[in-house]
């Protein structure tokens, strides 16, 4: 599958009771075809107009309805589906849904995760062109765009009602390139951005090695955020078994001293550096050319450290805005700060490792931490994290100069 602004993006798409809903399928596949992965939840109208098995078929996931679903709702699945997806498209949206909506209703299982969701709205009215020039209809629909729901038409034309006027539905088509939009910023145009994932490899003989459990899961990421965000992405990848974002610039290494001089020979061309590699603090000595065969109890190999990628980035003459993650078992926050003020970093980003956290898994939480402030990213997707991750960096790199530059002019003058 080529790679789109939409690949592995999560969306919820909502199905409100208008004779519009049959498009709603070809939506479902547009997205896909995008690489999209997409989960519908439906009124009860508008079940009435599309059945949920058709819905179910074209998503490759059960369709979601009932929100007093005893079997769901045990798991609370309006809040794990709010948390679940990337953008929340409604599409079509009746002028019901928009007036509950406006008015911060939640008795069904759509309108509940509207509230509950902390990503963009996004909703496509589709109804009669009286009723949308209706003044309640329009005062709804300001107050909805006043709060941040982007409203994605109504377009004019031919209605099922044999009227002519505004209130169809945008084209599915129109509807996946807004979608594709959310995704796409200019925080970090003209930016050059150097990101390490993954894990790396020090041989012990020519069949083993000492590694860890990193995926590269969460470096890929935030090269595609970055990417997303305008920048221009250079990756230096440990060994993953991952599909590369196909407009990074994609170096890969094995071992830790080959991720250094990959990033040092790269890192003075660069305004960010993200240090997300999982790199391995220490290497064996001496790498035998034979496999070691088992003849004793014990077996000793001297280790020697490998070189900080991370502590020589930041001690640069003039260093990029350096961003380093701290994988911790526990004391968190303390062994964080330690690494921020030893390291001499901008930023650091730290995560609980272990029982299932972190390494090789497809959510993330993080704590983020600067010079003057904190911000907790709560348990999502990797990618959801690494977008709100690439936020924080992009405002606060932007501060970080225009502080640089009021300097540089007020010691001229």
């Amino acid at each position: 599958m080529v790679m789109t602004i939409l690949f592995n993006k999560r969306i919820l798409l909502g199905v409100t009771g208008g004779i519009a809903a049959y498009k709603s399928a070809d939506l479902v596949r547009r997205l896909r075809e995008r690489g999209a992965q997409v989960r519908v939840v439906m009124s009860a109208a508008a079940c009435q107009f599309i059945t949920p098995l058709t819905m179910q078929a074209l998503s490759d996931n059960p369709v979601h309805s009932g929100l007093l679903d005893h079997q769901s709702e045990a798991a609370m699945s309006h809040i794990q589906l709010a948390r679940w997806s990337d953008v929340v498209l409604v599409a079509p949206a009746t002028a019901n849904f928009l007036a509950r909506l406006a008015h911060g209703l939640a008795d069904d299982l759509l309108s509940t995760l509207c509230l509950a969701a902390d990503v963009p709205l996004l909703v496509a009215p589709a109804m009669n062109h009286q009723m949308w020039r209706n003044q309640a209809t329009q005062a709804n629909a300001g107050t909805l765009a006043s709060r941040g729901v982007r409203l994605l038409g109504p377009a004019s034309g031919d209605q099922a009602c044999g009227e002519t006027g505004p209130g169809r539905m945008l084209e599915p088509g129109e509807l996946v390139n807004a979608v594709a939009s959310v995704f796409q910023s200019a925080q970090l145009a003209g930016v050059h951005v150097l990101i390490t994932a993954g894990p790396t490899r020090e041989p012990i003989d020519p069949v083993r090695f000492i590694s860890n459990r990193s995926s590269g899961r969460m470096g890929y990421a935030l090269a595609r955020a970055a990417l997303e965000a305008g920048a221009e992405v250079t990756l230096v990848s440990g060994p993953v078994s991952l599909q590369a974002p196909e407009r990074a610039r994609c170096i890969a290494v094995t071992t830790a001293e080959q991720m250094y001089t990959a990033v040092m020979n790269r890192v003075r061309d660069v305004n960010i550096f993200i240090a997300a590699a999982a790199v391995a603090d220490y290497r064996s000595v001496t790498a035998v050319d034979q496999k070691i065969k088992k003849h004793d109890d014990t077996l000793a190999l001297n280790l020697v450290k490998n070189p900080d990628i991370l502590a020589q980035v930041a001690d640069l003459p003039s260093p990029p805005f350096t961003v380093g993650f701290a994988a911790e078992t526990e004391c968190l926050q303390e062994h964080a700060l330690e690494k921020l003020q030893s390291k001499g970093l901008d930023m650091i980003a730290a995560n609980q490792v272990g029982d299932g956290r972190g390494f090789d898994v497809d959510e993330n939480s993080l704590e983020v931490f600067w010079q003057q402030g904190r911000q907790v990213l709560a348990l999502a997707s990797k990618d959801k994290i690494a977008r709100q991750l690439l936020d924080i960096v992009a405002k606060q790199y932007h501060d970080k100069n225009k502080k640089s530059s009021t300097f540089n002019v007020q010691s001229l003058k």
